[in-house]
């Protein structure tokens, strides 16, 4: 026997399980369902693809059975199996992030945070809401020694060898006193039939039962001991649509998702012809916690002909499609395809162009409501899409909203266009980190005057790569308002002009600011404030931000460009001003107070603060 600490992360688990979650108790049965499904999925796998265990006369099945007198229940199955090894590794640590990024995600709602259980893989140790004392015996497929572990949950587990026949495992649930409703049969098949009912082999539910036979002095009465079926055992994808509910797609939904939550839409296609398969995919109304994270957990499993294959192959769909829940089920890969075949197998290559098609077609034709939760919860990865996925591009350009300078709310670009120039066909856009601080820039200000509508991007760090790749959309011209001239109703006769006349206070101001700029010009962007940074959209690290960023790299800083507004009565002023000292404050003003505009800090904030504070004085 060894004795073994559980990883702390698991402690804090397993004590959130203990005290925290009693509002949904009934998930540690889906969560164990679930598991035990998983297990004989992979030794159904096995079976059919070595030589080992081809002759084995074997069938999945679930056993659940309840003891009264014992207070306990049991669930059992005949999968794959556990050796000490996986018994450490899967229950005993967390070889994943999934357990931490559980404890960052909860909400404080218990319902909600133990509908999180499942999505984290972390769904074994939901037994502790009911269990005062857990007992795992289990023997691996193609091992002799079968070993059990143990546990109460306080923050320590057991491990000793022991005897099994078969291999398979079987979970041992002693229940809290107060946890008897859990002994009814009732009760469990309740459960079954809401999260379970379509776990594709035979969930056997063994119970006592009292009888009585006879009449009168006659009459006996004693317990006796029965087994039925609590589930159809159909795999539901495989069945007919004409034959299914909208209710029986909602419960296998709840069933892969590990989850209360209605999906926002699904999709079921067969497809017959040169490949033949099946596709049920799901969308969820909520992004998955691990969305953003580099090890995220794949929604879709792979089947063929019915078996089992994987469900942690992230190239089944494209990764901005890493949202969808569902089942991929061919009929033409061979059983033991192996992982690296898989990824660049063709047959699997159109099944993927073919969901994906279909999957951003169910996206398009969402109604108004769960269109509008599908961008609150997706927008952001679709932009990713438009990046990574060309021959979806445009597509997916359809999908996409943007907030706009215009209008509150998000905007498509269709609804852009219908509103634009339509000899000109430009889109225009502003990049930055803050909506409120975008849409008072004072880039914005001649667009505004000409009733120009801007796109405001305020996903910096993806709209920086994205943005600037699109290049066109229905034959409109993307176009970054910092990079480009602002409308205006002067000739270019005029705005040389104007540049001349103020020559001598752009030196000056670029003498006092030195490095600081790259250059320094008049505008006629602005219509109230006295200045503005753009980018030089010439330099080439401007163009180079993307591949900077896929590197995970620091993108260097592109040199800005202060351009001052010859019209605004500070500007006027400025251009006679003759003490230096003034001056040189002035000038930093201006720059530092334009930086703040585009939601840049100044370079040296307690030096912007004294020179502000200095000004407002003298103006008093």
């Amino acid at each position: 026997m060894s004795k073994h600490q559980f990883q702390t992360e698991i402690g804090q688990l397993l004590k959130l399980m203990t005290h925290s979650l009693y509002s949904n108790k009934e998930i540690f049965l889906r969560e164990l369902i679930s598991n035990a499904s998983d297990a004989i999925d992979k030794f159904n796998y096995i079976k059919l693809t070595d030589d080992r265990f081809k002759d084995e006369n074997w069938t999945g099945k679930i056993n659940i059975n309840l003891d009264e007198d014992d207070n306990s229940i049991t669930i059992g199955d005949n999968g794959i199996g556990m050796n000490e090894d996986d018994l450490i590794n899967h229950l005993g640590t967390i070889a994943k992030s999934g357990t931490k990024s559980f404890i960052e995600n909860l909400t404080g709602d218990a319902k909600k945070d133990s509908n999180l259980i499942g999505q984290f893989g972390v769904g074994f140790y939901s037994v502790f809401m009911v269990a005062s004392h857990v007992d795992v015996i289990t023997k691996k497929a193609g091992e002799e020694q079968a070993y059990m572990f143990s546990t109460d949950g306080t923050g320590e587990f057991e491990i000793k060898p022991v005897t099994k026949e078969t291999h398979g495992t079987v979970v041992y649930i002693k229940l809290k006193d107060d946890e008897k409703e859990f002994l009814s049969k009732w009760r469990v098949q309740e459960v079954i039939k809401k999260y379970s009912n379509h776990i594709p082999y035979p969930i056997m539910l063994n119970y006592t039962e009292e009888e009585t036979t006879g009449e009168g002095d006659k009459k006996e009465t004693k317990k006796v001991r029965k087994s039925e079926q609590a589930n159809v055992a159909t795999a539901l994808w495989t069945l007919p649509k004409s034959s299914l509910k909208r209710e029986d797609y909602i419960e296998f939904y709840k069933s892969l998702s590990h989850g209360d939550d209605e999906p926002l839409t699904y999709l079921h296609n067969k497809v017959e012809g040169a490949n033949e398969f099946t596709t049920l995919f799901y969308i969820p109304k909520k992004a998955p916690m691990d969305l953003y994270r580099a090890d995220y957990q794949s929604g879709v499993k792979l089947y063929v002909k019915r078996v089992f294959i994987t469900d942690d192959d992230k190239e089944l769909l494209p990764t901005y499609l890493r949202f969808v829940r569902g089942i991929i089920d061919s009929e033409d890969l061979p059983l033991n395809i192996s992982r690296e075949i898989l990824q660049e197998n063709r047959i699997l290559a159109n099944i993927k162009q073919h969901s994906t098609k279909k999957i951003l077609q169910a996206i398009k034709k969402l109604k108004d409501d769960d269109f509008k939760i599908f961008i609150e919860e997706y927008n952001k990865v679709i932009k990713e899409g438009i990046f990574q996925d060309y021959a979806n591009k445009e597509r997916l350009l359809e999908i996409v909203r943007y907030k706009s300078s215009m209008q509150d709310g998000m905007v498509g670009l269709d609804e852009y266009i219908s509103r634009g120039d339509s000899e000109k066909k430009e889109i225009y856009y502003i990049i930055g980190e803050d909506e409120k601080v975008l849409k008072n820039s004072p880039l914005l200000e001649a667009y505004k005057k000409a009733n120009i509508e801007v796109l405001i991007l305020d996903d910096k760090e993806i709209d920086e790569i994205v943005t600037p790749s699109i290049g066109t959309f229905k034959e409109w011209t993307f176009k970054d308002i910092t990079t480009i001239d602002a409308p205006d109703s002067k000739t270019e006769e005029e705005k040389k002009e104007i540049s001349k006349e103020f020559k001598a206070l752009t030196d000056r101001i670029k003498d006092v600011l030195g490095e600081e700029v790259k250059e320094v010009k008049t505008t006629t962007r602005l219509t109230t404030s006295p200045s503005c940074v753009v980018k030089d959209s010439s330099d080439p690290m401007a163009g180079m931000a993307h591949m900077f960023a896929q590197m995970g790299q620091k993108i260097p800083e592109t040199p800005l460009i202060l351009e001052i507004n010859p019209e605004h009565e500070m500007i006027k002023k400025l251009n006679k001003l003759e003490d230096k000292d003034k001056f040189a404050d002035m000038a930093w003003i201006l720059f530092d107070s334009a930086k703040l505009s585009e939601g840049l800090e100044p370079k040296d904030k307690s030096a912007f603060a004294l020179r502000v504070a200095k000004v407002a004085t003298e103006a008093i």
